[in-house]
């Protein structure tokens, strides 16, 4: 699989204070990347030096393969497209003309596509409306718009759904999908909405205190979010001639704790252990979100 963007031990000082502390992130071509992290974890400082707006302190990273080192990495950031905290809009003009500023900007030879993409955004009925009447919610689809005018196959949102309404959540969590899915463009998303990422997002990465501390797939992530058992035992390995001989799902975690997947009747699975002379200690269900899955990973010490 192609890398669209990888750091190596990226860091950001200012002056006593790492913003980044040995950053190491991993981007697919065609994935949706989460990057999850509370305030002040350095999640728009890593932004801030992909789009060139910030030099790191150490390490470097690459685009496309080029090292941000070589005077090429100017050309391949053609190839990005970003909205950085809010989008960059003219505000007194209408979404057509600060498309059309957008395309002069970056050099476009022509107008076309311009009515393609305001459609795109669901913004081709606006007409004379100036982008300051504009909901929130429009003005940051006409910022996705701006960010797609040179035709980048490498998109960085940085808090897309910050302050919206559920209708303009709703609106941009189906463009990013669309964009992503239609257009094949690669999507970096950093966002503190967890529920609403878990809903979009192929590949996460956990920043905390300025380091990626788990990169992770959506596909890996909902097999440990997956429902589940914990169950105590005396000895584990009791329980798991008949786990395999009854095709049940399970992860030994220790000599005492097994972890069962599915959903169960308690009172009957237990049962069903006992008169097979497997005694039970405690049992309980459990069942994580998103959420959940990130408190517990920044929160308890263990960053593996």
């Amino acid at each position: 699989m192609e890398i669209i963007l990888e750091t190596n031990n990226l860091e950001k000082k200012y002056k006593d204070y790492k913003a980044l502390n040995h950053t190491n992130i991993h981007i697919e071509k065609g994935t949706i990347y989460g990057l999850i992290g509370k305030n002040g974890a350095g999640k728009t400082t890593l932004i801030r030096i992909i789009c060139g707006l910030q030099d790191p302190t150490n390490g470097e990273f690459s685009l496309y393969g080029v090292s941000n080192n070589s005077s090429a990495i100017t050309n391949i950031r053609k190839r990005m497209g970003a909205i950085i905290e809010t989008p960059s809009i003219y505000k007194e003009m209408t979404a057509r003309d600060n498309l059309i500023e957008q395309y002069k900007l970056v050099g476009m030879p022509s107008l076309e596509g311009i009515e393609e993409l305001l459609k795109l955004v669901g913004l081709e009925g606006t007409g004379k409306k100036k982008a300051k009447n504009f909901s929130l919610g429009m003005k940051q689809r006409l910022g996705i718009a701006i960010a797609l005018a040179s035709n980048p196959d490498f998109l960085i949102l940085d808090e897309p759904i910050n302050g919206l309404d559920p209708q303009g959540i709703i609106e941009i969590r189906e463009l990013i999908l669309k964009l992503n899915k239609e257009r094949r463009i690669t999507i970096l998303i950093s966002s503190h909405y967890l529920d609403e990422l878990s809903k979009i997002a192929t590949h996460y990465g956990f920043l905390d205190h300025g380091s990626i501390i788990k990169e992770i797939s959506s596909v890996e992530l909902r097999k440990k979010m997956e429902h589940k058992l914990i169950v105590k035992v005396e000895n584990a390995k009791e329980f798991v001639k008949y786990f395999e001989e009854h095709n049940i799902s399970y992860e030994v975690m220790d000599n005492t704790t097994i972890h069962v997947y599915g959903k169960y009747n308690l009172a009957k699975f237990v049962n069903e252990l006992s008169k097979n002379n497997l005694l039970v200690e405690d049992i309980k269900e459990q069942e994580e979100s998103l959420e959940n899955y990130y408190i517990n990973l920044i929160g308890d010490g263990n960053h593996a």
